[in-house]
């Protein structure tokens, strides 16, 4: 199997030793505590599974800096995105400090990780404004959720390892989709997979999508797909997770032979940094077994603040050779082609019109399912199609 990114195991930072993650309950009782931003939150969860490997907490000044810049970490270690612990203000908290981090997302705000702290540190306006245009690359005149979300957090840096008590409302909200990093390599093994394609969604599956996949597994010799959704927080409008949940469990019930694909899902919060976060998303897509990673048209995007293919020159432009392991699939917009009869990927068919093949926008497809109305088969299955219109129809009840 694959080797996990920047080690030869995978370490996650979870205590899965029962009587030690209670002892550390019951001492992250007499500890200083802070309630900690969703964006923290979600990094102490995918940490804890894996995700993050080799990380072992949050990152410092300097390697916030560094990997915002570079792409690497002050000791030379390859990785994308910073990932921290950002506070407004240090509520007394020094170097040499224990202290427990509490959960936004759980009612009663329940500890989530007990850290070590290591540095309190500031980071200035000008770095702030640094990091957010290396790593989400803004228009300068518009909204961003990505941006305003990084920037709403406050600019104290708390680093450090930390130990990982439990993962927030993802195990007990989604406990047959849920899956860390441990788990997914466990089940690849179990399998019998070796060629593994890793396809991320934050969004319901239509026949493009679908064929998208099975395409990639074809032309690599894939054994199996990891269909793999993010749980955590969107922007407004998006689909919850568990319709997509329920489409994406009913599509590949349906229309994907036994044995070839998996469907889970991640606890992380949607960063839409477009280019970064698809090399975030293929790195942990490392740690998790995968050894192919489909990135098609706009991933991990927001309205048009990045190019329809940036998510794909990031990796040939930016990240250095043998950074990883992993290897990606690129691929065009995909759509049903009516001259063929079947989808395509549109780079794939040079002699067609934009007439030529079925494309519907996301407004389109939302009005059609708000009113009770199934897009064209070529577009969705049915069956996926039922339970988005049930979805769209209980909103205007």
């Amino acid at each position: 199997m694959i080797k996990p990114h920047g080690s030869d195991e995978l370490n996650p930072l979870f205590v899965y030793d029962t009587a030690e993650n209670e002892k550390l309950q019951t001492e992250a009782e007499s500890l200083k505590s802070i309630l900690v931003s969703s964006a923290t939150a979600a990094n102490a969860v995918m940490l804890g599974g894996g995700y993050f490997n080799p990380l072992t907490g949050y990152m410092n000044k300097a390697d916030a800096l560094s990997v915002a810049r570079d792409m690497k970490m002050t000791s030379g270690l390859f990785w994308p995105t910073p990932v921290l612990n950002l506070l407004h203000d240090a509520q007394g908290i020094k170097a040499g400090d224990r202290i427990a981090l509490k959960d936004p997302n759980v009612d009663g705000n329940p500890v989530l990780a007990v850290m070590d702290v290591e540095a309190v540190e500031t980071f200035t306006d000008d770095e702030m404004a640094m990091m957010t245009e290396e790593v989400y690359r803004p228009h300068k005149d518009e909204a961003h959720p990505g941006v305003e979300a990084f920037n709403a957090q406050g600019k104290v840096c708390l680093s450090g390892p930390i130990q990982v008590l439990n993962f927030s409302y993802f195990q007990s909200e989604f406990p047959d989709t849920f899956r860390t990093a441990v788990e997914i390599r466990n089940e690849i093994a179990e399998r019998g997979w070796n060629k593994v394609v890793a396809f991320q969604t934050r969004n319901p599956m239509h026949l493009a999508h679908e064929e998208l996949c099975h395409m990639a597994m074809d032309r690599l010799g894939a054994d199996g797909l990891v269909i793999h959704m993010l749980l955590g927080k969107l922007k407004k409008g998006d689909i919850p997770a568990p319709v997509r949940d329920a489409a994406i469990r009913k599509m590949v019930e349906l229309y994907f032979p036994e044995n070839s694909a998996m469907v889970t899902g991640y606890g992380f919060d949607m960063l839409y940094a477009g280019p970064r976060e698809a090399v975030l998303h293929a790195t942990f897509r490392q740690n998790m077994g995968a050894t192919h990673f489909i990135i098609g048209r706009d991933h991990a995007g927001v309205g048009d603040h990045y190019g329809a293919f940036d998510a794909q020159t990031i990796f040939d432009e930016k990240v250095p050779k043998g950074a990883l392991q992993i290897e990606i699939f690129k691929a065009d917009h995909t759509a049903y082609s009516k001259k063929l009869h079947k989808v395509v990927m549109m780079c794939e068919a040079p002699d067609h019109e934009k007439e030529d093949f079925i494309l519907l926008s996301g407004t389109k497809v939302r009005e059609m399912l708000a009113n009770g109305e199934a897009p064209p088969k070529e577009f969705s299955r049915p069956e996926v199609a039922k339970i988005l219109i049930d979805y769209y129809q209980g909103l205007n009840k």
